[in-house]
């Protein structure tokens, strides 16, 4: 099998299991580092649109459990979006869309979702069904989570380009592949519950920057973040559980401490996720 951004066949199996998936191995390029699932044939053209990765659709609870990560990417692009016309890609349930219009000129989502429809018109949401119907640019793009889902991401990139202003910025957030429970700590109980047959490819700030210039971006900017705090990474190591976080927040998470720990892992480029910002090259 040949890595996608460099295709090399060099690559080595790392620790670890897919949840939902155990006969699907993670392997890791020797070259560049990419870390991609061994195979990718589950993910067919129909599985997103038909609610594949959920086991039961619920609006309601999902809007729930995204809220924190909606207002965080919100106040995250919000100097960049004030009075700009924004498309968000892989829109989901519209819970930073909600957010944007406040600010934003206009807003519009595209989410192969069909489930979703009927809330998109509920809440007066524009809603576009793939990038096909797509017939204006934009002076931002994001999306958010979205790209370690698709198995052409070269394709998608390219073509959500085309509906970028010459002076828009694409803005991105994928889950890091060297997120520090897996290359720091190397809890084997995360490394079992983290990977997910829905997730092809995990990128890190390298390969997230290789896969944007080769689709022709400049890259202007990428930033290390941490979402789940120190204590969520010491229930992790003490338990082996998720949720730690919800069990000792309160005790161990003052703002100081969790700007401080999520500053050293960004040194290290080992938070669980990275936000990018990328521009179109002068060469199209």
């Amino acid at each position: 099998m040949s890595c996608l951004l460099c295709q090399s066949t060099n690559h080595k199996k790392r620790e670890g299991k897919v949840r939902d998936n155990p006969s699907l191995e993670i392997l890791e390029c020797c070259e560049c580092g990419l870390v991609f699932l061994s195979h990718v044939e589950h993910i067919n053209e129909t599985f997103y649109e038909n609610s594949g990765m959920h086991e039961k659709f619920d609006f309601g609870k999902w809007r729930k459990q995204t809220y924190a990560d909606d207002k965080r990417r919100y106040e995250f692009v919000k100097p960049f979006i004030e009075n700009k016309s924004v498309l968000d890609f892989g829109s989901g349930n519209g819970g930073f869309l909600q957010n944007a219009k406040k600010t934003a000129k206009n807003i519009a989502g595209v989410e192969l979702e069909k489930a979703v429809i009927p809330f998109y018109k509920e809440q007066n949401l524009p809603l576009y069904c793939n990038i096909d119907e797509i017939e204006t640019s934009f002076d931002v793009i994001t999306s958010f989570h979205v790209i370690e889902h698709i198995k052409n991401p070269h394709t998608i990139l390219k073509q959500l380009k085309k509906h970028l202003n010459d002076k828009g910025k694409l803005i991105i957030e994928v889950p890091n592949a060297n997120d520090a429970l897996l290359t720091l700590y190397k809890s084997k109980a995360f490394s079992h519950f983290t990977y997910w047959s829905c997730h092809l490819y995990l990128y890190t700030a390298h390969t997230l920057q290789l896969l944007a210039q080769q689709c022709g971006f400049e890259v202007k900017f990428i930033k290390h973040i941490q979402r789940y705090p120190l204590s969520n990474h010491l229930y992790w190591l003490s338990y082996a559980k998720p949720g730690g976080h919800e069990k000792w927040g309160e005790l161990l998470d003052s703002e100081a401490l969790s700007q401080a720990y999520e500053a050293q892992l960004a040194s290290l480029e080992a938070t669980d996720t990275i936000m990018a910002c990328f521009t179109k090259t002068n060469e199209q």
